[in-house]
C-alpha cells in the first residue's frame, strides 16, 4: 500500500476540521463539546473494546518495550541536559522542551497508520506499549520542574485518572481474565467507538487553528526534527539491530515514535507556565511536517 493512500484519509479529515474552525463554521463551544465526547467517551470506548477483542496469544516481550521506551528516555535526558547547558535554561524549561522532543500523538496518528498499513492485529501491540506513555513522560517533566512542588502520588496520578490508561488497562484485564461480555453489549460499544478516530482527527485539525507556527518557529523546528527524525531513528536502530525484532514489530515501534507531537504536551507546558509558545508552535509544525516524514518512514520500513 502506497504512503499516500494510507495518509490521505487521515490528513483529509483533519483538514476538514481545520477549515471548519478557520471559517468558523463551528464555534469554539462546538469544538469543546466534540472534544469532550471523543476524548472522554468515544476513544476510551474504542480502546477498551479493541483491547477486549484483541488476540493476546502472542506474549509481549520486554525487548519490544525497551526498544520503544529506551530511546525515548535517553533522548529525553539528553535534551534536558543540552537545553540546560547550551541554552542556559532552567530545569523546568529544559524538561518541557524535552517533552516536546519525545511525546508522540500515538492514538490519533500512529495507531490508524499502523492498523491501515500493517493490519488490525497489531492494534493490541500498540495499546499495550502506549499504556504508560503519557504517565511516564508527564511524570518526568513534572519531577524536573522547579516551579511546582509535587508529591510522589501527584506524579503517578495520571496512571489512575488518564482515560487512555484506564480504558486500555480495563480491556486488557477483561481479556486476560476471559470475562464474558454479551454480544449485544459488544456491538453497542463497537457502535459507540466507530466515530472515535475520525472524530478525534477532525477535532485535532480544528485545534491547529489555535497554534501559530510563527510564534517560535525556530525552536519549534528543532523540536520537530528531533521528534520526527532523531527519535524514530533511535527506536528503529535499537529494535532492528539491538534486539533483532521482526520487521513488522520494528515498523510498529518506529511509526509510533515517528508520530507528531501530541497536543497534551502543550497542555503540560501551559500548566507549568513555561515555553507555551514553543510547544504550541511545535504541535502545529510537527503535525504538518509529519505528512512528509511519515511518508518517508512508511516507504522505508513497511515490507
Amino acid at each position: 500500500m502506497q504512503p499516500l493512500s494510507i495518509l490521505f484519509p487521515l490528513v483529509f479529515v483533519a483538514l476538514i476540521g481545520f477549515i471548519c474552525a478557520k471559517l468558523k463554521l463551528l464555534s469554539t463551544e462546538h469544538f469543546n463539546g466534540l472534544r469532550h465526547f471523543f476524548f472522554n467517551i468515544a476513544i476510551p470506548t474504542y480502546l477498551f473494546i479493541s483491547m477486549y477483542q484483541a488476540d493476546l496469544s502472542q506474549v509481549l516481550s520486554a525487548n519490544i518495550i525497551l526498544s520503544f521506551y529506551g530511546p525515548i528516555f535517553l533522548i529525553y535526558v539528553l535534551c534536558v541536559v543540552l537545553f540546560k547547558i547550551l541554552k542556559n535554561m532552567t530545569l523546568s524549561d529544559s524538561a518541557v522542551l524535552a517533552l516536546g522532543c519525545t511525546y508522540s500523538n500515538t492514538v490519533l496518528v500512529g495507531l490508524p497508520i499502523i492498523i491501515t498499513s500493517l493490519g488490525a492485529q497489531y492494534g493490541a501491540l500498540v495499546f499495550i506499549i502506549i499504556t504508560f506513555h503519557s504517565a511516564l513522560l508527564f511524570a518526568l517533566t513534572f519531577a524536573c520542574s522547579t516551579k511546582q512542588e509535587r508529591r510522589f502520588i501527584d506524579l503517578i496520578k495520571p496512571l489512575f485518572v488518564n482515560p487512555i490508561v484506564l480504558s486500555i488497562s480495563g480491556g486488557l484485564l477483561a481479556n486476560s481474565l476471559s470475562i464474558p461480555m454479551p454480544d449485544p453489549l459488544q456491538s453497542a460499544l463497537s457502535l459507540l467507538a466507530q466515530p472515535a478516530i475520525a472524530g478525534a482527527l477532525f477535532v485535532l485539525g480544528g485545534s491547529l487553528v489555535n497554534y501559530a507556527i510563527k510564534q517560535a518557529w525556530q525552536q519549534a523546528l528543532v523540536l520537530s526534527i528531533t521528534k520526527l527524525v532523531v527519535l524514530p531513528c533511535g527506536v528503529y536502530a535499537l529494535a532492528r539491530w539491538g534486539f533483532d525484532l521482526d520487521i513488522k514489530t520494528v515498523a510498529v515501534v518506529t511509526l509510533m515514535s515517528a508520530s507528531p507531537l501530541g497536543v497534551n504536551a502543550y497542555l503540560v507546558a501551559r500548566q507549568l507556565g513555561t515555553q507555551q509558545a514553543v510547544m504550541a508552535s511545535s504541535v502545529a509544525l510537527s503535525t504538518l511536517l509529519s505528512v512528509l516524514t511519515l511518508s518517508l518512514w512508511l516507504t522505508a520500513i513497511i515490507p
